[in-house]
């Protein structure tokens, strides 16, 4: 009789775990990026991008786990220079772009129902820094992409581990009207991310004096405090014994 009762209830276990929906959440969002302490001593300028995320939820629990990507633009220079010192009369755009690229796997703990549902994120990936020019024609009728030459500058990658939170507000509930696959709901997002960075080699560019800019080159910590509004899905596959 015991056994019979065990293996009953394993069943309606496994069936449970059968018939339950699959869950994902996907969103991406538009982010400031301040550098923080040695960091900021060199960069004063506020990074300018975005970000997306894709994550897994676990059967009916709080965890998810998944992957973020974003990126950022901390600074751009563009100065009009002589095409060369031949030709005087004809003149280009060189543009100095510095920019970095962040890659996380994310672990969140999130309540999977409610209108608001606050979360907690712990992050483990990496941050690119990358510098490069751009020649381009000032006459855009010329050249269709006007770009003439481009090279990289400098590029260095540092590790990169942090903590974050944020706020979920649903804007739109399709599960409330008896949906139980696709689109189970839209979510405006708001949070803040604390990244503790490895060391790695970056460039500046300052104007010395007009018409003249400097590249300065760094060696430090890259520790960054983000901050993120986007919109979120929740959605839902469902399996195949729950679809019969």
């Amino acid at each position: 009789m015991h056994h019979w009762k065990t293996g009953a209830a394993v069943l309606v276990l496994a069936a449970s775990f059968a018939s339950a929906q699959p869950q994902f959440q996907a969103g991406g969002n538009f982010s400031l990026a301040y550098p923080q302490k040695d960091f900021k001593k060199n960069i004063d300028n506020v990074g300018i991008g975005g970000a997306g995320h894709f994550a897994y939820r676990f059967g009916r629990s709080p965890f998810l786990a998944g992957a973020s990507f974003g990126f950022w633009i901390y600074g751009s220079h563009t100065r009009s220079v002589p095409f060369n010192e031949y030709v005087n009369e004809v003149y280009v755009d060189v543009t100095t772009t510095n920019s970095f690229v962040m890659g996380h796997l994310i672990f969140r703990v999130q309540p999977q129902a409610g209108p608001v549902r606050p979360y907690i994120d712990g992050l483990l990936g990496f941050n690119f820094l990358s510098t490069s020019t751009e020649i381009s024609s000032e006459d855009s009728d010329w050249d269709r992409d006007n770009k003439i030459a481009g090279s990289n500058n400098s590029n260095d990658a540092a590790s990169n581990i942090g903590f974050g939170g944020g706020l979920m507000v649903r804007v739109y509930d399709a599960a409330s009207r008896g949906r139980e696959g696709g689109l189970q709901g839209v979510f405006v997002d708001l949070g803040i991310r604390s990244l503790k960075g490895g060391k790695a080699e970056y460039m500046t560019v300052r104007e010395q004096e007009e018409g003249k800019f400097v590249f300065d080159r760094y060696k430090s910590e890259t520790d960054l405090v983000t901050y993120h509004l986007g919109v979120s899905f929740d959605f839902a596959i469902l399996s195949h014994s729950a679809g019969e």
